[in-house]
């Protein structure tokens, strides 16, 4: 693909704030005349909705592999729907969530293979991986007071899960350090974004 704009995908827990920072980032890059896609896996598409609909309201057991295949349907209407051609046309895509999400949740929470994931993500994905990425690493704690008592299927998982995924996404920015920056999401949202913004400033 002949990409020519920019691609910055926000993870971490549920309460973790990456969706207000994604939010704040857009506004940022926006005041520098930059045109900016906001977007979110799963449900970044009209039928992205649908699946994820799925995936955080079924009520019933999900298998760990049904899980994985079906953010990857997502993901694969949402890179082709939207995510490259806004790339192609040298906007600046901000992503809540993507592969590291998978790779977090299905991989080091649900024990699929992460070499797997990557594989098959490379399938749907055409092998399109962020330019940055920022990880929210924020204690258990914190995370479970800002979700509150409404929570979805996979917010509602045992304690021990949402170690195993805080794990994870720390692991990986261990493992790419090139692309992935972990910002301290314990902090005051304005100081979070500050974060946010030294980073951003090199782009």
């Amino acid at each position: 693909m002949n990409k020519k704009g920019l691609f910055i995908t926000f993870e971490g827990a549920d309460g973790s704030g990456k969706s207000t920072q994604l939010k704040m980032a857009a506004e940022f890059f926006r005041n520098k005349g930059f045109e900016v896609v906001s977007t979110r896996d799963p449900g970044g598409t009209p039928l992205g909705q649908k699946i994820r609909e799925i995936l955080l309201h079924h009520d019933g057991k999900v298998a760990s592999y049904c899980e994985l295949f079906l953010y990857l349907a997502d993901r694969a209407q949402h890179i082709d729907e939207k995510i490259i051609p806004a790339l192609e046309e040298g906007k600046v895509v901000l992503c809540d969530r993507y592969v590291d999400s998978s790779l977090a949740y299905q991989g080091y929470a649900r024990g699929i293979d992460t070499e797997e994931i990557l594989m098959l993500n490379n399938i749907v994905a055409k092998s399109l991986m962020p330019d940055l990425t920022f990880v929210f690493d924020v204690s258990i704690e914190v995370a479970e007071q800002r979700v509150g008592e409404t929570k979805d299927r996979l917010e509602s998982e045992a304690k021990e899960f949402h170690q195993k995924v805080r794990f994870g996404f720390l692991d990986l920015a261990k493992k790419f350090p090139n692309r992935i920056k972990v910002i301290d999401a314990n902090q005051e949202i304005e100081k979070v974004h500050s974060d946010v913004i030294k980073i951003l400033g090199n782009y």
